[in-house]
């Protein structure tokens, strides 16, 4: 079957029509145009027996199924033409030869069938509008040739050129249907993409608030531990030096609350805006501006001593500062190194080694073995002081390794890309 451009009409409307048509609507005009068709096939059908000698009753009753065919021009678009062509010396089926060339070219069927088709009813409408008034009184033979030339090309080609205009325009249309169907698609999948995106921007700000906060908390609260147990444990003893670890806890838990009240002054600062969820996690886990950098590690380290541990800061190469991403990482590597060895190493002898490369910066805190003299701290572990220090080294492109040494101790080592900033 051969799709027309009427039957395209109503895009993407559903079949409702009997037998070939797709629409109600489309069988209707079929049968109103077949009925049409075969009353004026019929009325010519007179003349027609007249001029082949037989019963007027026969050549209606021809006429009429002549004309009738008309029905099948959606389905069998190029017998149509070719009973056009086939009855147009018997002077009828006008109609039937116009509405079959432009159903012909406004369907599927090839070009060059089309081509083929049109050219044999031009030839043949020529030839019988020739014949036909060559006997005609006063008619030259410019006039004859001018006249059945006009005839033979008003009842072919207007009718082709407008099914050809129906064709391309359906084409068009279905064109720009489809065009809008993979847009619409395109942007179901873009929306989709973007949840997506979304959804793994609210889960890498709940994980660098959590690793964030983490680093910030756990260092302070172990060393206030550390330094709750030793003042435990000298209060009799030592009063200055009681009061002076007293000093320190008391510091320490300020530090921490000016920290944490610092980050939750940004995200009640960044609550405001969700898109600000998409467009920049990185300031809802505090400003790099604003953190620890590498020229606070003496500090973070003569903290650690305070509380009684033995460590030593060895440092490489001159320093110069970095972005400040750079900088804060290095620095909570360390903290959570440090940390570690106060909840696992009580007592052990530490070594932080930092080096200033070309174009990187490497931190290395290693531990003895735990003499089994000092006491231990009873600080709770979460687990994830390692976890959070592998995906900050690794979310720069930097390289985290850790594990026990030879000795018994325990290593953690990493490099960072050191761009300056």
């Amino acid at each position: 079957m051969t799709s027309t451009g009427e039957e395209q009409g109503e895009a993407g409307a559903g079949r409702d029509g009997p037998l070939w048509w797709d629409r109600r609507g489309s069988a209707v005009l079929d049968v109103g145009l077949a009925a049409v068709s075969a009353v004026e096939c019929g009325l010519e059908g007179v003349d027609f027996a007249h001029d082949a000698g037989i019963p007027v009753f026969a050549g209606v009753l021809f006429g009429l199924l002549i004309g009738s065919s008309l029905v099948l021009r959606r389905r069998w678009p190029i017998l149509v033409v070719l009973v056009g062509i086939a009855v147009s010396p018997a002077a009828m089926g006008f109609m039937l030869g116009v509405v079959g060339l432009y159903t012909l070219a406004s369907s599927e069927v090839p070009r060059r069938i089309t081509a083929t088709l049109a050219s044999m009813s031009l030839a043949a409408t020529f030839v019988v509008a020739y014949l036909r008034t060559r006997n005609e009184p006063d008619v030259t033979f410019t006039i004859l040739i001018s006249l059945s030339v006009f005839l033979a090309v008003a009842l072919t080609v207007p009718p082709v050129l407008l099914g050809l205009y129906t064709a391309a325009r359906r084409r068009l249309m279905e064109s720009l249907h489809e065009r809008a169907d993979s847009l619409e698609r395109e942007l179901s999948l873009l929306a989709d993409r973007a949840e997506e995106r979304a959804e793994w921007a609210r889960t890498e700000e709940r994980t660098r608030i959590a690793r964030e906060m983490h680093d910030v908390v756990a260092h302070r609260v172990s060393l206030m531990v550390v330094h709750a147990a030793a003042l435990q444990a000298i209060a009799a003893k030592d009063p200055v030096k009681a009061a002076r670890n007293a000093a320190l806890v008391g510091d320490m838990g300020r530090q921490a609350l000016t920290e944490l009240r610092e980050m939750l002054g940004v995200l009640r600062a960044e609550a405001p805006k969700p898109a600000a969820a998409v467009t920049a996690p990185a300031a809802l886990v505090g400003s790099f501006e604003d953190g620890p950098t590498l020229a606070e590690l003496e500090v973070l380290v003569g903290q650690s001593r305070a509380a009684g541990m033995t460590v030593e800061l060895d440092v490489h190469g001159e320093y110069s500062a970095y972005l400040a991403e750079v900088e804060q990482t290095a620095y909570r590597v360390v903290q959570e190194a440090l940390t570690n060895c106060h909840k696992h190493a009580a007592g052990a002898r530490v070594v932080v080694r930092l080096a200033h490369r070309e174009g990187e910066v490497a931190m290395q805190v290693e531990n003895g073995p735990v003499d089994g003299k000092a006491a231990e701290p009873g600080l709770p572990s979460g687990g994830n002081g390692l976890v959070g220090m592998r995906e900050r080294v690794l979310r720069l492109g930097g390289v985290f390794v850790s594990g026990p040494t030879d000795e018994g101790g325990f290593k953690v080592s990493a490099v960072l890309p050191g761009e300056r900033g």
